[in-house]
């Protein structure tokens, strides 16, 4: 297949077809879109020489978009965020939400609100590793420490012994 140009006689469509009723191809091993193409086929054939339309690509941001790109450019320790958890926002989220609250205020400048917004972040992050840090920490000192064995330990020099 090597230096063929096969690909610029009829489109991939005709070509399928084309194959399918030769028996080159069963038609239970046609492809999966085979089926999708045929049942809705394109409004414009499909060729390797049509030119590309002209369309314009519409801005898509934002107004927190500067906002968040701002916040990774400054901040580039943070921690993985899992998407499937609902209950949780993650500290984008938090910066964001604080961020919009202090704007909507309008008493600051847009980099004292930055600095200020991320300050309580901060301030909120670590309240939080606080509080997690004192419910994973165990109330009973007593009942989780293991009792301490000397006799059981293994020294390098008892093994090699004759």
């Amino acid at each position: 297949m090597a230096n063929s140009r096969l690909e610029k006689i009829g489109t991939i469509i005709t070509r399928t077809q084309g194959l399918l009723k030769s028996g080159a191809l069963k038609f239970d091993e046609r492809p999966l879109w085979y089926d999708v193409v045929t049942a809705f086929p394109p409004k414009d054939e499909p060729r390797f020489d049509r030119p590309a339309p002209n369309v314009s690509v519409r801005p898509i941001f934002y107004a927190e978009d500067t906002i968040r790109a701002k916040f990774h450019k400054t901040n580039k320790a943070l921690f993985a965020v899992n998407l499937l958890d609902n209950n949780n926002r993650s500290a984008t989220q938090q910066f964001i939400e604080i961020y919009q609250s202090l704007a909507s205020q309008g008493a600051l400048d847009e980099q004292k609100v930055f600095e200020t917004a991320l300050d309580l972040l901060e301030d909120k992050m670590r309240q939080q590793r606080e509080k997690r840090s004192a419910e994973n920490t165990p109330q009973d000192p007593i009942v989780t420490t293991a009792p301490t064995d000397t006799d059981n330990t293994v020294k390098l020099q008892d093994i090699f012994k004759d």
